[in-house]
């Protein structure tokens, strides 16, 4: 498969779950995928929770939903974070509305419940989150990948090559 034609926004901020940001941007690179890391501000290096360090290229304000054909939203503590971001809220209902695929692993549903697109949605994530999950409107399972439309949705790094699988497949399509 190459997807060399496709666009996806992959937003940062420290304190990532460094192999919930890095391995879904190198996977897609296989794929031929142009992967734009953003951030709050445009090259600025951002470190995840175990030191891996990830610069952006843009900032989330110049960041254009219609420039790209997918979003991914790392976990970590990095979510908790980014759900502060009008820019990133406005990002992710705007790709949600024109059904766009929407990547989310761990806590970075924080991001989508903040966004306000998880009611009535089947989605996993971390356990710790699931109440807050659940309080936004989804139905909460504990599986390595969920795929409810254009949300592709995971639990932790073990996971990850489900969730890549998903997440390139619906991309794809």
């Amino acid at each position: 498969m190459t997807l060399h034609n496709k666009k996806v926004i992959q937003l940062v901020s420290d304190e990532f779950e460094d192999l919930e940001l890095w391995y879904p941007v190198l996977r897609l690179r296989e794929e031929g995928v142009q992967v734009v890391i953003a951030g709050e501000k445009a090259d600025t290096t951002y470190v995840g929770k175990y030191g891996v360090p990830i610069k952006s290229d843009i900032s989330f304000h110049d960041a254009d939903p219609n420039d790209f054909d997918a979003i991914l939203v790392p976990g970590g503590w990095s979510p908790d974070k980014l759900r502060r971001f009008d820019d990133i809220l406005t990002m992710v209902r705007t790709m949600n509305d024109q059904q766009k695929p929407i990547g989310q692993i761990c806590h970075a549903g924080w991001v989508l419940i903040s966004a306000k697109i998880l009611q009535g949605k089947k989605v996993t994530s971390t356990p710790g989150i699931k109440d807050d999950m659940m309080n936004a409107g989804a139905e909460w399972v504990d599986e390595a990948v969920i795929v409810d439309g254009n949300i592709v949705s995971s639990r932790r790094p073990p996971d990850l090559p489900d969730y890549m699988r998903e997440f390139i497949r619906v991309l794809a399509d």
